[in-house]
């Protein structure tokens, strides 16, 4: 089979056009012609899934997270993302990356947001935009199965990403209140979260937090879950694995899981 069969079928669930205009999505490395009978499917192209590619020898590597985006004066061993694309290359590996068309339509928000993860009721997208084809967009909110404090919200986070823990910003005063909704934007979603207020959630969940935009948002009244980035969007490794065995049987398709790069001690 050739790689650009499974750019196709990749690019019917998430056409590339509805990537955001400052990301690198497609066929990064390699040439579509190439004939592959073995992938490997990650979340990062981080320098130990392309030596597990390598180690696997894989024919095509696919990850959410692009590992080229900015422009290249040489490609050499003096620097890492140059030294994994020769590695790739001369490995005769296809590379490949679905990010932010994958968070837009046909994957991350809904699949955060379905009965396997939260089991949202009446979920719809938060940043959002519509054409012929209906409406499309970034994360989901909508109601949980119950009412709950935000602290039981953790742990059932963590019970249903299968997570060794989370991080809450909330006031201490509103650590009683009961929440009936939230909103969930897998990755890092400092940037939306005044537009997550305005669109009336209280409770958010998504990943890269920090101190000050984490105080900002206890001043605004919200209460914030980060699960890290690798927390809520490993989810689609499984994802796009299933999706391929579901298209096409004879190929061989394996998951990395590199782990969560954060632990607590």
């Amino acid at each position: 089979m050739k790689c650009s069969e499974i750019m196709e079928c990749l690019e019917k669930l998430s056409p590339v056009n509805y990537a955001a205009g400052w990301d690198n999505v497609g066929l990064l490395v390699g040439r579509k012609d190439k004939e592959v009978n073995k992938v490997m499917v990650a979340l990062d192209a981080s320098a130990w899934t392309v030596k597990r590619a390598v180690e696997e020898k894989v024919d095509m590597l696919i990850t959410h997270h692009p590992m080229i985006f900015s422009s290249f004066k040489k490609v050499n061993e003096d620097d890492p993302v140059s030294e994994k694309i020769l590695t790739l290359a001369e490995n005769r590996i296809s590379y490949y990356a679905m990010h932010t068309n994958f968070d837009t339509i046909g994957g991350m928000g809904e699949l955060a947001a379905g009965p396997e993860y939260l089991d949202l009721k009446d979920s719809k997208p938060l940043i959002f935009e519509s054409d012929r084809d209906g409406i499309y967009g970034m994360g989901r909110g909508g109601f949980l199965p119950a009412p709950m404090t935000a602290e039981e919200v953790c742990e059932y986070v963590k019970d249903r990403f299968k997570l060794p823990f989370v991080m809450l910003y909330q006031n201490a005063a509103m650590a009683g209140k009961q929440y009936d909704r939230i909103a969930v934007l897998p990755g890092s979603g400092k940037s939306e979260l005044n537009e997550v207020k305005r669109l009336g959630y209280e409770l958010y969940l998504t990943g890269d937090y920090s101190h000050h935009p984490g105080i900002d948002a206890m001043e605004l009244g919200m209460t914030v879950i980060d699960a890290t980035h690798y927390g809520l969007e490993k989810i689609c490794v499984a994802f796009i694995a299933d999706h391929l065995k579901n298209n096409f049987s004879e190929l061989n398709i394996m998951e990395y899981d590199s782990g969560c790069p954060v632990r607590l001690f």
